[in-house]
């Protein structure tokens, strides 16, 4: 498989959030603003590739009837870096993020690409995977965090560009805004991709 391939069908192609409806807990949780997006969307893109790496390199050596249970040990040690690291370098991010953090390890994103790509594919392979998927994560929600914290907040990044005096659209910081947004977004990348 071409490595360009790889790293790029999490973008559009086959991406987490808009065309394979993976990991939608994190992804309407914690998307009120872009910056929980993005924060969101790096820790598990760190994971998905630490993850991916390691299971690539030890997937030999893992019996069938333990798969599983070996991929969510891996997973979880991982977690738990991102989970002590953010608690020691980033205590705001971690105090808005707070259980999304741990719950990184049962995603289903993280658990699939583990199970149909690392486990199949040579280490350099399920690294570029995890990159690409992860960015394409990281850029789903991201977008979904920036839609909804510019129409809810009148701000992107906590960059107020709206008058102080205007609050913004209080639906689309609370869940019926994310659906919304959501659903939006994943039409038009439908169509984006039924055009190619």
């Amino acid at each position: 498989m071409n490595k360009l391939n790889i790293i790029t069908k999490g973008f559009f192609k086959e991406n987490p959030i808009f065309v394979l409806l993976l990991g939608m807990c994190p992804t309407l949780g914690t998307t009120t603003s872009a910056i929980n997006g993005m924060g969101m969307g790096l820790a598990t893109t760190f994971v998905l590739i630490m993850s991916n790496f390691v299971i690539s390199l030890v997937k030999d050596f893992i019996p069938d009837k333990v798969r599983i249970p070996s991929f969510i040990v891996i997973i979880a040690s991982f977690v738990t870096v991102v989970e002590l690291s953010m608690q020691a370098y980033l205590p705001d991010l971690f105090a808005v993020l707070g259980l999304f953090i741990p719950l990184i390890v049962v995603n289903c994103i993280i658990l699939g690409r583990a199970e149909a790509f690392a486990s199949q594919n040579n280490a350099f392979d399920s690294i570029l995977d995890g990159l690409g998927m992860g960015l394409g994560f990281t850029f789903a929600l991201t977008l979904l965090g920036s839609i909804r914290e510019i129409l809810g907040n009148g701000s992107i990044f906590d960059f107020k560009f709206i008058g102080a005096e205007s609050n913004g659209m209080l639906l689309f910081v609370l869940a019926p805004g994310a659906f919304l947004v959501l659903g939006y977004l994943i039409a038009i990348v439908n169509k984006i991709n039924k055009a190619k």
